[in-house]
């Protein structure tokens, strides 16, 4: 791949947890600010349920579109994680016991607590490559251009540096933010005007509140440092003729 190659990726959440609102997703942020570092961008995000049908589908449409598919949770050790067996079908591939990641868990255990229920995690597809995890020891793994990682966020990214040589991205996509004392409606139309003349640098307007008053932080997002301070430049001008403040956050 060039540099200016467009890398992207999508990211599939697996799991009832997530949709019940039981355990909030960290994941995301944590994969997409990490891809971005190394050119891949973020096209879409989906969750699913622990539900075979819909995780087959879904990655199936996922990865024909994408680059890179990243997948979270679902590969622990109880009737619920699916997602191996699930990934395994969606590639038509058998669904049998890695013989690496059988000795991994088999060291990493005490003897007589490798049982049943923890050997479940050793069922992957067939010539699946192993993406080592540093914190528990159950390996993540992936097959083509899909990487399944665990759903825990501390395990989650202790396990991304194993799998950065896996991945070719593009320019890493640099970002700026500023940050203002204003609504949406003061700077919409000033906001669209430099989109509009800056097609290559992605702006997005965020309201936030802080410190008892409500803000807007603008990020200017592209692979190229000159054009965001293009932009940066027209923001800046039009802010100064509107009087608006910058704040710090």
């Amino acid at each position: 791949m060039t540099k200016n190659t467009k890398v992207n990726a999508a990211i599939l959440i697996i799991g009832n947890e997530i949709l019940s609102g039981r355990t909030q997703d960290t994941n995301t942020s944590t994969l997409a600010n990490w891809l971005n570092t190394i050119g891949v961008k973020v096209n879409e995000v989906r969750v699913v349920p622990d539900i075979e049908k819909k995780i087959i589908e879904t990655l199936n449409v996922l990865r024909a579109e994408n680059n890179y598919v990243f997948t979270t949770g679902g590969i622990g050790p109880t009737h619920d994680d699916i997602t191996a067996q699930s990934v395994s079908k969606a590639f038509g591939l058998k669904y049998e016991i890695h013989k690496e990641a059988f000795k991994i868990l088999e060291a990493y255990y005490k003897p007589g607590e490798f049982n049943e229920g923890r050997q479940k995690m050793v069922w992957m597809p067939e010539n699946a490559e192993l993406i080592l995890n540093p914190t528990s020891g159950a390996p993540g793994f992936s097959v083509k251009n899909v990487f399944c990682l665990p759903g825990v966020p501390s395990i989650l990214k202790s396990m991304l540096g194993g799998i950065k040589n896996k991945i070719v991205g593009g320019q890493p996509i640099l970002s700026h933010t500023i940050s203002l004392r204003t609504v949406e409606s003061e700077i919409a139309s000033s906001l669209t005007k430099v989109q509009d003349e800056n097609k290559e640098v992605e702006i997005g307007s965020y309201p936030f509140f802080h410190a008892g008053k409500l803000g807007v932080s603008i990020v200017l997002r592209s692979e190229d440092q000159s054009k965001i301070d293009i932009c940066n430049a027209e923001i800046l001008k039009f802010i100064k003729e509107k009087k608006i403040e910058i704040v710090d956050r």
